[in-house]
């Protein structure tokens, strides 16, 4: 159970209204914070304020190519979290922008307003990742411990949760599509993490419970891409067969997915999937993990029930076939 601070704080949120910001903000709100949620459409942050009591949460415009914008919107706050990535390039949308020079703006503003930083990574970022969405989470890690040293840096996992964009995705998709397609034969591991427990991790954060350093976030158990789809499938009751689509088929359908207005898939995320995602043994040895800072891990088999129904063919009413 959360605790209520005895010294509560104002934190501001960047990306406080997305899907796992939203978990973030009412971590906070239960321990009493006052929270700012930094967002491109404050109007997108509504929802997010009866999180809290009232007046507790508050919206206000910001956008990572302003610097303005972010300096005013962490202005007086004790905390800064930057939740704010992107899956797929579009525009001025794109990974320097946001996972580099984006990360590297709001550590800077940070560092100026004397505020603690929590910045929000990824397993898999590296230099050297076959994906330039790896490449760029490490160049932004880079940058935000060049402005703050004593920044705590968390790198989920895949993130699970309702109005996530993994299970709810490939759980849309067996509406329509007779198969599901298992890139590079669904041999890829992944560690789903719940955004429940991911905001908790955060939240210790701005206690103060957690050293500088980096962290990596992952749920109970280790899956290959397979068995989550196996999962997800028995969850909806729905039977599809699982077609292995080799990786340079796969790379080629995601060049003509990828110029979709919202992509179902691109080649960046084909390469991402060449690499497992999972916590490394290095940080269970040094306790930068989930199960370390003393947080209880939800399953998938736990919390997608809760979710996944409406994927169901009647829905919730539908029963379990035999």
């Amino acid at each position: 159970m959360a605790m209520i601070s005895d010294k509560p704080k104002l934190v501001t949120v960047f990306g406080g209204s997305g899907f796992l910001g939203r978990y973030v903000v009412q971590a906070l709100a239960r321990r009493g914070h006052r929270v700012r949620v930094a967002c491109r459409d404050p109007h997108k942050a509504n929802r997010v304020q009866t999180l809290g009591n009232m007046g507790q949460v508050q919206p206000v415009q910001a956008n990572l190519r302003y610097r303005w914008s972010i300096d005013r919107a962490v202005a007086g706050a004790d905390h800064v979290i930057n939740l704010v990535g992107i899956l797929y390039e579009s525009g001025r949308q794109n990974y320097g922008s946001i996972h580099v020079a984006g990360a590297r703006a709001v550590a800077e503003a940070a560092a100026a307003a004397g505020a603690k930083l929590t910045h929000t990574s990824a397993i898999g970022a590296d230099p050297r990742s076959p994906a330039g969405y790896g490449r760029s989470k490490a160049m932004g890690e880079a940058e935000v411990l060049k402005a703050v040293p004593d920044a705590v840096i968390m790198r989920p996992s895949i993130v699970f949760g309702p109005d996530d964009h993994f299970f709810n995705r490939f759980a849309s998709m067996t509406r329509f599509s007779p198969f599901l397609p298992l890139i590079g034969g669904g041999h890829t591991k992944l560690q789903p993490v719940y955004a429940g427990d991911v905001a908790e991790a955060f939240a210790k954060s701005v206690d103060g419970e957690l050293a500088p350093g980096i962290y990596e976030l992952g749920g109970p158990h280790v899956f290959t891409f397979r068995e989550c789809m196996e999962e997800m499938l028995e969850i909806i009751d729905r039977k599809r067969p699982l077609v292995s689509i080799p990786w340079w088929l796969a790379r080629l359908q995601a060049r003509f997915l990828g110029l979709l207005p919202k992509p179902l898939l691109t080649v960046d995320q084909v390469n991402m999937l060449t690499v497992d995602n999972i916590v490394s043994e290095q940080a269970r040895q040094e306790g930068r993990t989930l199960e370390a800072m003393g947080i209880a891990r939800h399953s998938i088999h736990a919390i997608l029930p809760t979710y996944l129904w409406s994927y169901r063919p009647a829905g919730q009413f539908t029963q379990p076939q035999a």
